[in-house]
């Protein structure tokens, strides 16, 4: 019997031996077919990873673009990805063996710790949330701003003694922010931080718009970060 089903498959193709060594695609795998960011956890390294239902053996076809290579180059190994029921999603070789084995942290987020690479993400391409800004998208001079101007600074790329950019305060700031002493700032998760030259005090935003942020927790006086 089995050396009829051999022959049945050699008859029929390549493909049709793919399908039959493919997973069925449940409701959790048919759900990634589509674009999906792939990133790392800092998303300066972004490109797309689009997942397919054709079938290829061990799963099915997973295509990366060009640039995906250039950032990732194991990605060139990546032959197919399943998504068994109730399992994690996984990204192989042509010989089956699991390149990266994505978990899902949150609806619509998958996360991949990979040895020698770091922590992967997917995320559905269209609700992706903008990448964080880059330094030099954010460096210039800017207002901290309450009901009245506060304090002015200079942000700038220049790395800072303790890590960071360098942050100038300029002459006029309110007595209260002179002295929490910041001359650094970063961004991080998102937010544009303040940062003293010693301990750990810092003020934190987050983007309304590229020219305006908002302090974070909010306060009986909010406080936002305006671009000059």
């Amino acid at each position: 019997m089995k050396r009829i089903v051999l022959l049945a498959l050699l008859c029929l193709g390549p493909s049709a031996a793919a399908q039959a060594q493919s997973p069925p695609l449940g409701e959790q795998a048919r759900a990634l077919i589509g674009a999906w960011e792939f990133s790392n956890a800092d998303r300066d390294k972004r490109c797309t990873a689009t997942f397919s239902g054709t079938p290829v053996p061990g799963g099915y076809k997973v295509a990366f673009d060009a640039n995906c290579v250039t950032l990732f180059p194991f990605v060139a190994n990546i032959a197919g990805w399943r998504l068994p029921e109730n399992d994690n999603l996984f990204l192989f070789d042509a010989g089956g063996k699991t390149l990266a084995e994505f978990s899902e942290v949150e609806d619509g987020v998958f996360e991949a710790p990979t040895p020698g690479i770091g922590v992967l993400f997917l995320q559905n391409a269209a609700a992706a949330a903008p990448p964080p800004k880059r330094p030099e998208e954010v460096a210039g001079d800017w207002t901290i701003a309450g009901a009245a101007t506060l304090c002015e600074l200079l942000l700038s790329t220049a790395a800072a003694p303790g890590g960071g950019m360098r942050l100038t305060v300029k002459p006029g700031c309110r007595d209260d922010i002179v002295k929490l002493n910041f001359t650094r700032w970063r961004i991080e998760g998102g937010e544009l931080q303040l940062l003293p030259a010693q301990g750990t005090t810092l003020w934190r935003f987050v983007e309304n718009d590229s020219d305006n942020w908002r302090r974070v927790p909010e306060s009986s006086e909010p406080v936002n970060l305006i671009r000059r």
